[in-house]
């Protein structure tokens, strides 16, 4: 962590390092969107930042993102904030697939919440090394898969059930555990083309 962070309170490093995830991780998917779409389709730079960008997305960095999303789905884009390298590859895949900003900016929110955690409290450099040592056998490779599983799980299993005391709050108020008007948004999905209405 800098230097100038140390003498701040816990909560304000915390906010700062979430704000700067969140921006860089915003930069690099909107650099992966816009420069897709307007060096790889209608320019051919010769030099300067176009030409680099218009290189590093036609490399191979951009497509193990864009990769990674397609076998995964948007799942990757909060895991990659767990990694180093790996991150920048997967926000400009996202960019890069045109996958909508309000879905993209969605799932980033977690993956920037655990950077700011982890950079805020242990570092990257322990992470780092629990990582490489934990990768280094299989059963650490193993043990990394299951507490990410365990992970996903238990936070899934917890939105599902709703909040505990979530009924008594309900009848107190008089509605009597009437549903939310609010739709859950694992629950929201595009109609097929079968269930579209005819125009």
């Amino acid at each position: 962590m800098p230097d100038f962070l140390t003498a701040w309170p816990f909560w304000l490093v915390f906010l700062f390092l979430y704000v700067g995830a969140t921006i860089r991780g915003q930069a690099t998917y909107w650099v992966g969107r816009l420069v897709t779409e307007q060096a790889l389709r209608h320019t051919q730079p010769t030099s300067g930042w176009r030409l680099r960008a218009h290189s590093w997305l036609q490399g191979e960095g951009a497509e193990r993102g864009i990769e990674a999303i397609r076998r995964w789905g948007l799942v990757v884009v909060p895991f990659s904030y767990l990694t180093v390298g790996f991150q920048t590859m997967v926000n400009a895949g996202a960019g890069a697939l045109r996958i909508g900003w309000p879905r993209y900016s969605l799932a980033q929110v977690p993956g920037a919440l655990a950077w700011a955690a982890i950079y805020s409290t242990i570092g990257f450099a322990v992470w780092e090394a629990a990582l490489a040592a934990a990768a280094g056998s299989p059963w650490g490779l193993a043990g990394i898969v299951a507490l990410a599983v365990v992970i996903v799980a238990t936070v899934l299993v917890r939105r599902r059930r709703g909040r505990p005391g979530r009924e008594s709050a309900a009848a107190d108020d008089g509605t009597h555990g009437a549903p939310e008007a609010v739709a859950d948004a694992s629950t929201i999905r595009p109609a097929t083309t079968a269930e579209q209405p005819a125009e």
